[in-house]
């Protein structure tokens, strides 16, 4: 009779190579997603590359995807290079469940809140193709689900002020942007309500209760990376001037360096929650780079770098006496001397 230790050795290695087994099976449908969604097909040196493999074992995982799905097209290439692609409707059976589609109308509805109406109706194309290409049958099963999916997320209908933005004038953004032109843009201010004319390199979009183009501006005398409303663009000239990107510039830490929208030079904030409200205030992300520290009588302290004292105040209205701002020191005096405030 087989000792203990033999039988919890055979254990471990049936269930190691149960795991291999599945592993590998996963990675072959990794593989066939890959070969179908790849317009200029995946490689033997892809496959290398994609799964830490040798030659041999690309070679066959390939003809295993071959065999299972019924053969692979070959794409033409201009490194030399043999590459395969799985026909279209091949992988009929990853047909996209409710839910999926739910995610993807709930993405739609968000991004018509936010003035993409660009995303939005590529969103509502590719959740139209999906449908379509369900079938009848399989859309009949799925569409009771679907309704009721998309109604509990209550996106269409939320109610709530946002703005609109001009279509083409975004459109002529972002083909500037894509284009890499300069251009000139008529923008009338927020505060003092003056229209003037500005020459810019527009990067790129950030998008909260208003939408903002970032751009570099142009005028002598403030040769910097600049914030403009979409709003206040009232009207859009392109040029045929070309500028080159900065390699250096990032939309995402120029979006770091602000609490919200309002670009200002960044300071150190630190707040401190109160017990009652910490519980509420772990759930939030303030800042992408914050530190939070529980503190022994239940209340928590929140640290980041960022400017925005304004965004800030707005939002700590919110709290209440739940918060306490730590840094900077007279947060509040500092708000009522400026002028914008």
């Amino acid at each position: 009779m087989p000792g203990y230790a033999q039988k919890q050795g055979a254990q471990t290695a049936a269930i190691e190579e149960g795991e291999g087994l599945y592993s590998r099976a996963e990675d072959l449908l990794v593989l066939a997603i890959r070969m179908q969604g790849s317009a200029g097909g995946i490689s033997i040196v892809d496959i290398e590359e994609m799964f830490g493999v040798g030659r041999r074992t690309a070679e066959c995982m390939r003809d295993a995807v071959a065999r299972v799905f019924g053969g692979l097209d070959t794409r033409p290439s201009d490194d030399r290079r043999i590459r395969w692609a799985l026909p279209a409707n091949k992988l009929a059976l990853l047909s996209p469940t409710a839910e999926e589609l739910a995610h993807l109308h709930a993405a739609a509805a968000l991004m018509r809140r936010e003035n993409r109406e660009g995303a939005a109706e590529a969103l509502d194309s590719i959740a139209d193709k999906l449908r379509a290409a369900l079938g009848a049958r399989a859309m009949r099963r799925v569409e009771p689900d679907l309704e009721a999916l998309t109604e509990a997320e209550g996106l269409a209908m939320r109610p709530g002020p946002h703005l609109r933005i001009d279509g083409e004038r975004l459109a002529a953004l972002r083909a500037s942007i894509l284009k890499c032109r300069k251009i000139r843009i008529r923008y009338r201010g927020r505060a003092s309500g003056a229209v003037s004319w500005y020459k810019i390199c527009p990067y790129g979009f950030l998008y909260g209760y208003r939408p903002y183009v970032v751009a570099f501006s142009l005028n002598p005398r403030v040769l910097d990376y600049r914030t403009y409303r979409l709003s206040g663009i009232l009207q859009i000239e392109e040029t045929d001037e070309p500028f080159a990107r900065d390699p250096d510039f990032s939309l995402d830490a120029f979006a770091r360096r602000s609490f919200g929208m309002f670009q200002e030079e960044p300071f150190d904030v630190v707040w401190r929650f109160k017990p009652e409200a910490a519980v509420d205030a772990r759930e939030w992300l303030f800042h992408p780079d914050q530190v939070t520290e529980d503190q022994p009588d239940g209340s928590l302290i929140v640290r980041f770098r960022a400017g925005g004292a304004l965004e800030m105040s707005w939002h700590l209205y919110t709290w209440g006496d739940g918060v306490e701002v730590l840094e900077p020191k007279g947060f509040r005096n500092h708000l009522k001397e400026d002028s914008r405030f």
